[in-house]
């Protein structure tokens, strides 16, 4: 197991020192520090402290303890003396061993993959199931929702709703994909249940904040509303995709070749489009990022994107020729462009929201990927955006 590295950074000096320290052992420092003693903040472990006597190090040990990389930013004093440097900025944080690493990465790709076939089987299965899958992740994306906005960086400068307020939304958000597949509709509902979150705003106890309806009302469109359209555009578009050769042999008990209607052809051709957009970013970006994309997540790069574009565009017209639909590969390539759109966007709206919160991932509900909204933030938009495409763009195209 290796060990933990404290590392000084020497801000006016030509290069940084480094010195191995070992568990409850005592090293003598090359470095001119003042004999004094504090503690060093951890993020995680706050049992495990250091002390500068003499200047020495001693750590002090613990059960829990794992390897650590530790780093202490030391400032010379204003006096200018070498024996008399003041430590001004002092921090650790814990960096997992390689092992660990790759045990976590070995728990991200197995739970994709499980959650990928599980999401696979419940679109191939539609009606019921699809919709029942789409009201659980509008209900918990709802409770992850509001836990950003009650987070100390978003409520610092705004009033959050009333819990009980949010516990309701989220109930709301589970029932909207049920409605819009029972009436087919979602208009209606939607304006019912925003005047619901309103009146109970406005008859609260204590003073209502308009904070309180703009969080709760965005709450509705973004995880009750746009989801929805999932629905609509899965169950909704019923018409026998009669080119597809897939459905010809497909069983009957399974429900045939009418089975294999337009709507799943173009939620599975949307979905497999959405992950590979996402892969082709990661790679490109990691292999050629070098622009920044936006200031709103760091980590983006234009390369990526530019990457992710072109991966998502081939996936988008490659399914099209398996499965004969859309009919042309103008109308497959714009399709693939707007899942594309759809996709960035979701993802840079749900960065903007955890960026103003102070938080990484939405929620810690799904082993090594975060919460259910950093899974399907990519797909909150494009549902909507296929729909319409559907619906409105495709006849433009002749087909």
């Amino acid at each position: 197991m290796p060990h933990p590295m404290l590392t000084f950074s020497m801000p006016h000096m030509a290069a940084p020192s480094f010195l191995e320290v070992d568990r409850c052992g005592f090293f003598r420092l090359p470095l001119p520090l003042s004999d004094r003693s504090f503690p060093l903040r951890f993020h995680s472990q706050p049992s495990l402290c250091f002390l500068l006597p003499s200047r020495r190090i001693r750590l002090i040990p613990s059960s829990r303890l794992r390897p650590y990389r530790l780093s202490a930013a030391f400032v010379p004093s204003k006096s200018g003396s070498e024996h008399d440097d003041s430590v001004e900025a002092v921090e650790a944080a814990v960096v997992s061993p390689k092992g660990k690493n790759s045990s976590q990465m070995t728990k991200r790709v197995t739970f994709g993959l499980g959650i990928g076939l599980g999401a696979g089987g419940v679109v191939l299965a539609g009606g019921w199931m699809f919709t029942a899958g789409v009201a659980v992740a509008a209900f918990l994306g709802g409770r992850e929702y509001f836990e950003l906005v009650r987070s100390r960086g978003i409520a610092a400068g705004m009033t959050p709703p009333p819990r009980y307020v949010s516990r309701v939304c989220s109930v709301i958000y589970a029932l909207m994909p049920v409605l819009t597949l029972y009436f087919g509709n979602i208009d209606v509902s939607a304006t019912s249940f925003a005047f619901i979150v309103a009146t109970a705003l406005v008859l609260q106890r204590g003073n209502p904040r308009f904070a309180q309806l703009s969080s709760a009302v965005f709450g509705l469109f973004y995880c009750g509303y746009l989801p929805s359209f999932w629905v609509k555009l899965r169950c909704g578009l019923s018409v026998p995709a009669l080119n597809t050769k897939v459905g010809h042999g497909w069983p009957v008990v399974l429900g045939g070749q009418a089975h294999w209607t337009v709507g799943l052809v173009a939620t599975l051709i949307s979905i497999s489009s959405i992950i590979a957009a996402d892969t082709f970013a990661f790679l490109g970006g990691r292999a050629f990022g070098r622009t920044p994309l936006t200031s709103i997540s760091p980590k983006k790069t234009f390369e990526g994107a530019l990457a992710g574009l072109i991966g998502c565009t081939m996936t988008a017209v490659l399914l099209s020729q398996i499965l004969c639909w859309p009919t042309t590969t103008l109308s497959a390539a714009c399709f693939g462009v707007l899942n594309f759109v759809g996709s960035l966007f979701g993802d840079l709206i749900e960065s903007m929201i955890k960026r103003d919160a102070g938080v990484k991932d939405s929620g810690s509900l799904i082993p090594g990927h975060g919460g259910i909204l950093d899974r399907l933030d990519s797909y909150v938009f494009t549902g909507a955006l296929c729909y319409s495409f559907v619906k409105i763009g495709l006849p433009l195209f002749g087909v």
